[in-house]
């Protein structure tokens, strides 16, 4: 019994000795592709940044970074966590009827004031009366599923919609279900909002009239709830649509001028495979479909949902624009897009505008 003792309390030491040499000795990852960021790296010595303490912070961040096994140390804590201490969540992310999503709660009407403000200041500084402009908010899974405390989605959308009476309302919340969602990631399924899109597109005043098919681009996917609950979850298939108005669509990237495919298939094996859709978080797209029967434009300022349904409006109109005023300023527009006559549609998540200090 005492060897065992002895034999155990020189184990720890030696454990602990691995690890740190492992730290210390291995090369560094540059990237977590589960946490979906990017992974401190070793910080280099100087004496003023030792006398400081900037070095022993950095390499505490670092070393918890690269530390040897981190992603099997990370998934046994989550499963200890959840599977014997009985928590409903990890690292805030929580599972209901199969789906993973983080807890939206509780509304901040702050933050929908200052989206709104947002709007307002494109309205009164871009538009006129020959823009016909509309708005509408896309709910996050976490209104669908039940036993977790929501934010009053009812409340919230009001507000936003009293900050800006210039345009007209489009509810999705009919529209959507909970099998709309990912049951691994924050976005919805775009093979599943046809309804969406018909609902926006009849309340903008168009008919969507062409069949879509649907394509499996992976069936491989997990979603950002993976990485960041650390847990083990099934993966899902990835799909897209297709249409005569999509496959002849022509796509621009406007932060370089270069030409993009409204799926780019480069990006499932990347950081983010929800990329897929448009290339992911640019700033500024536009699509166009030349054999279009009208000259009709829109303007969609969106989130990264919009991506995944704004090719449904390449049937009706001419040409969709897409905008992101989280990367692009509102003050800047002006220089970079024409909006005489466009309809505009101001489409964001509930995510997003619940947060929406990360629009500028």
């Amino acid at each position: 019994m005492e060897q065992t003792k002895n034999k155990l309390f020189l184990l720890v030491p030696l454990c602990f000795a691995a690890l740190t040499l492992g730290c210390w000795l291995h090369s560094p990852k540059g990237e977590s592709l589960a946490e979906r960021r990017k992974l401190a790296q070793m910080p280099a010595f100087s004496v003023k940044a030792l006398e400081s303490g900037r070095f022993s912070s950095d390499f505490e961040r670092y070393s918890q970074d690269q530390f040897p096994l981190r992603e099997t140390f990370r998934t046994a804590k989550a499963l200890f966590s959840t599977r014997v201490l009985g928590r409903k969540d990890n690292n805030s992310i929580y599972c209901s009827n199969g789906y993973y999503a983080q807890l939206e709660y509780p509304e901040n009407p702050a933050s929908a004031d200052y989206a709104a403000e947002k709007f307002t200041q494109v309205y009164n500084r871009y538009l006129t009366e020959g823009n016909r402009v509309y708005l509408s908010v896309i709910p996050d899974k976490g209104y669908y599923l039940e036993g977790n405390p929501k934010m009053d989605y009812d409340a919230f959308v009001t507000r936003l919609r009293q900050g800006t009476p210039f345009a007209a309302y489009i509810d999705l919340f009919p529209t959507l279900t909970l099998d709309c969602y990912y049951r691994t990631d924050t976005h919805w399924r775009q093979e599943m909002l046809k309804p969406a899109a018909e609902a926006l597109s009849h309340g903008m005043g168009k008919t969507l009239r062409e069949t879509y098919s649907v394509q499996p681009a992976t069936r491989d996917f997990l979603g950002v709830y993976a990485g960041q609950a650390a847990l083990p979850m099934e993966k899902e298939t990835l799909s897209y649509v297709t249409s005569p108005a999509i496959q002849g669509a022509q796509v621009v990237n406007r932060e370089n001028g270069k030409g993009i495919g409204v799926y780019d298939f480069e990006a499932l094996a990347g950081r983010d495979p929800y990329e897929f859709y448009l290339s992911g978080s640019l700033s500024l797209i536009t699509m166009t479909n030349p054999n279009a029967e009208t000259e009709d434009r829109l303007i969609l300022f969106r989130d990264s949902f919009g991506s995944s349904i704004a090719p449904y409006f390449l049937e009706c109109y001419k040409e969709v624009t897409l905008v992101d005023i989280r990367y692009l300023p509102v003050s800047r527009l002006g220089k970079v897009l024409d909006f005489e006559n466009a309809d505009v549609l101001f489409l964001y998540s509930t995510l997003v505008l619940n947060n929406s200090e990360t629009i500028k």
